[in-house]
């Protein structure tokens, strides 16, 4: 195989050398390559086909594959993930942000790679992108879906400018321990506004029309009962019966299935003493079999690699034990990498197995439009009126006043009306930082104010606010 031929060429020969190596052999390494006119005049089954037909195994591996970024800067093309996506190594990557670099990178899979296949950009927008919206918990308190379908709507139409197609969102978790600290992140407590919740997200993310470049593709999480914790302890086992996971925490998950999500994202928790990321009742059983998921399921951020430290095995036994039960795609871990191909060749998974989920890595491209155009989602020119813009920014603060909830008003204190003096206890009532939220990484946070300033303001001069971080 030229390709492979190339790649000892380049680790022991001098750049010259490479170069004159690079001239001659070019022409058939890529000759394989994907063309628009391929794509277009065939059905997706049998693009799909014959493009897995021509892959090696070590291309396919590449695809189920998720590193984070690293180092892209200053230089994108040139960074140690350029070199990984060249060679075929990478099927996506994880929260980069930049829709410049996110192009660059993009521009290597197409045109560097042997055969020029698409990778896929996923980053956790959770409450909005550069419109920031309430936590997924204070959105639930408004009983309205439309909301929560309006605010997914909106940063799919934002983050899908700068390159982004992919989500990890929703979280629906049922979470009944408040000492849990990810309570914020879903819908509470109640499976039946959770699944309405849930569904509700897949809706707005992808619309009918998951190809256009304003839609992008879900990932409900944390699959599953990652919210029932023992004692309220992030990664704790959960211990339940089966009856009360299935008719209480798992109803979210099947509400985001049965509205389409495109990917599921396993949890770090255990379930029966399997963790969830290794649980083939959760994988197959339940979530393939019983509800018919069609999508790819991707790892939590190093999930396979912590197998370990829940004492499953090894590297390989680790890994073995997660694609066998039905994880497709390895974030961060970069596990199946250096695991699968010993597998494969000790005859411990099988070439069908690995080509299943592989086509699912490519079907969700094809699905996104990506074969037909890898660079659609990288528009800064309907970013420029598209990201905070004055309609985004007054549903934001619209569906933030509609989830609020008053629990009592005795004496008809408010609206406050005649007072001298307020006081605000509380260690985040002055911060700026921390009123946007967990998962609002990109907020712009010097255009608004904490709690106090804004009470000051609203006030006026006559009403003395004091402030104690308690």
């Amino acid at each position: 195989n030229l390709f492979y031929v190339m790649k000892i060429f380049k680790k022991i020969m001098m750049p010259a050398a490479v170069v004159a190596v690079s001239v001659v052999f070019a022409p058939e390494i890529f000759a394989q390559r994907i063309t628009v006119e391929e794509v277009e005049s065939k059905s997706k089954d049998e693009f799909i086909d014959g493009l897995l037909g021509r892959m090696a195994v070590d291309e396919k591996i590449g695809q189920l594959n998720l590193p984070s970024y690293g180092n892209v800067k200053p230089d994108a093309k040139k960074s140690d993930i350029a070199g990984r996506i060249t060679r075929g190594e990478v099927g996506g990557i994880f929260n980069i942000f930049g829709v410049d670099d996110i192009r660059a990178l993009q521009e290597v899979a197409v045109e560097e790679s042997r055969l020029g296949i698409p990778i896929i950009i996923g980053a956790d927008i959770c409450q909005g992108y550069k419109t920031t919206f309430p936590v997924p918990l204070a959105l639930s308190c408004s009983w309205k879906p439309e909301n929560i379908e309006e605010v997914a709507r909106i940063s799919a139409r934002e983050v899908s400018t700068d390159g982004v197609c992919w989500t990890y969102s929703p979280m629906v978790d049922i979470s009944r321990d408040a000492r849990w600290g990810r309570v914020k992140e879903g819908a509470g407590e109640d499976p039946y506004l959770g699944s309405l919740m849930a569904a509700a997200w897949v809706r707005g993310y992808q619309s009918d029309d998951l190809s256009a470049d304003t839609t992008i593709m879900a990932c409900v999480k944390h699959f599953a009962l990652y919210g029932a914790s023992e004692s309220g302890r992030d990664y704790n086992p959960v211990d339940m019966s089966r009856v009360t996971a299935m008719n209480y925490y798992m109803q979210p998950y099947k509400a985001a299935v049965d509205a389409g999500v495109g990917s599921v994202m396993t949890s770090f928790n255990e379930f029966e003493s399997v963790p969830a990321t290794g649980n083939s009742w959760l994988l197959r059983d339940i979530l393939r079999e019983e509800w018919g998921f069609e999508g790819f399921v991707v790892s939590d951020y190093t999930a396979i690699k912590e197998m370990v430290s829940h004492g499953v095995g090894n590297q390989d036994e680790v890994s073995l034990q997660a694609f066998k039960a039905g994880v497709d795609m390895d974030m961060i871990a970069d596990f199946y990498d250096g695991s699968l191909k010993r597998l494969l060749d000790e005859g411990k998974i099988s070439e069908k197995e690995l080509d299943a989920a592989c086509r699912r890595m490519l079907v969700a491209k094809y699905d996104l439009g990506l074969f037909h155009n890898p660079y659609r989602y990288c528009n800064p020119e309907r970013g420029e009126k598209e990201l905070r813009s004055a309609a985004n920014l007054a549903a934001s603060r619209r569906i933030a006043a509609e989830s609020y909830v008053l629990l009592k008003n005795d004496g008809d204190l408010l609206p406050l009306d005649g007072v001298k003096k307020v006081a605000v206890v509380g260690p985040l009532a002055d911060s700026r930082a921390n009123m946007c939220g967990s998962w609002a990484k990109d907020a712009v946070t010097g255009e608004y104010n904490g709690l106090v300033e804004n009470l000051r303001k609203a006030l006026g001069a006559g009403v003395e606010v004091v402030y104690a971080r308690g």
